[in-house]
């Protein structure tokens, strides 16, 4: 049975499904304009989430040959994935902020054997073990890597600006942080069921009702910038809670009111992690020792491989904060490099 949901004011909701992925699905929203349905994101690309979408889509009284448009809250493939297949049956345009767009254009360019190496290099810098990194330096000969060839959008979401969707007032919020280029969408039109607020807000992975999005390093083999990411996740979180909507409409889990409530939580969360890690850093530790001893959902030892790597991006991510703040620094000398609380 399809999973279709209807918010009203011409909104609905379609559940596509993550194959293997305890976040379970994407909630894909549909927008009624006047040239027809755009979607916000499309979920993962996956033949079983395909036919979630199309019947989802065919709950919601349309069809995927009818879609006009897709705005993209930012690439990753579990809301990215299916915007190729979908233009394809439609002839929909596709929008995604200029930085993700960047992303997607790098991901289809860059040989998976850079990708490899660059990884398996970023790793023992962070002070992992070898053989964590050993099977990237094995995969280095490669010719395909998964994953790494996104449709490239054809128009581009501009913050601040309205979308061109006749008939509503959308209006692009840009919320770097889980990835540089990530938009919430402003839905500037008075709820249907006159909740107090200013409208409703799709807000992609960036506020999420009961869980925090991921937060790591901005990767780009190319690029030698320091970037901050948590300092713009929090950023962009203050700049959200400001709009003050009357609902929130994530991508995962459940619509919720109360968005500026959520968003103080969350930034109360990110401070209570900062101090909590500056605490582990009375000594000196690498980026990997700080992943293996922050609080996971799970101990350490039964973390699987690829979300150790993600786990190590956080606790760099969350180092790079306190080191701008002046919170932390880096041991002078020290190979892997070593950070202690200043």
């Amino acid at each position: 049975m399809a999973e279709a949901f209807d918010h009203g004011g011409g909104v609905r909701s379609v559940r596509v499904p993550i194959p293997d992925n305890p976040l379970g699905h994407t909630l894909v929203y549909v927008v009624d304009t006047d040239r027809g349905p755009v979607l916000v994101d499309t979920g993962w690309d996956d033949p079983a989430a395909w036919d979630a979408l199309t019947a989802g889509l065919t709950a919601c009284g349309t069809s995927v040959g009818e879609v006009a448009g897709v705005v993209v809250t930012h690439h990753h493939p579990d809301h990215h994935g299916l915007s190729g297949q979908v233009r394809e049956v439609s002839g929909a345009w596709v929008a995604m902020h200029a930085a993700d767009a960047a992303i997607v254009r790098r991901a289809r360019e860059t040989r998976p054997g850079r990708w490899y190496a660059y990884m398996a290099a970023k790793l023992t810098a962070a002070g992992a073990p070898e053989e964590h990194v050993a099977p990237l330096r094995a995969a280095r000969g490669r010719r395909t890597l998964p994953g790494l060839s996104p449709a490239l959008p054809d128009r581009e979401i501009v913050p601040g600006e309205l979308l061109d969707l006749p008939g509503r007032r959308l209006r692009a919020i840009w919320t770097p942080g889980h990835t540089p280029g990530h938009v919430c969408l402003h839905l500037e039109e008075e709820h249907p069921a006159h909740l107090p607020g200013r409208g409703r807000l799709f807000s992609g992975d960036h506020l999420l009702p009961e869980i925090t999005p991921h937060i790591g390093l901005y990767e780009d083999p190319d690029d030698a910038t320091v970037t901050d990411p948590l300092g713009d996740y929090l950023d962009s979180l203050e700049r959200v809670g400001r709009l003050a909507p009357a609902e929130v409409l994530p991508a995962h889990q459940h619509v919720f009111a109360d968005a500026s409530g959520r968003v103080r939580e969350l930034l109360a969360h990110h401070e209570e992690r900062l101090t909590g890690l500056l605490a582990l850093l009375r000594e000196p530790l690498t980026p990997w020792q700080l992943a293996e001893r922050m609080e996971w959902n799970r101990p350490w030892s039964q973390i699987p491989y690829g979300s150790r790597t993600i786990a190590v991006s956080e606790a760099e991510a969350h180092l790079r904060r306190l080191v701008k703040l002046g919170r932390a620094e880096p041991v002078t000398g020290s190979e892997p490099v070593a950070y202690v609380a200043a």
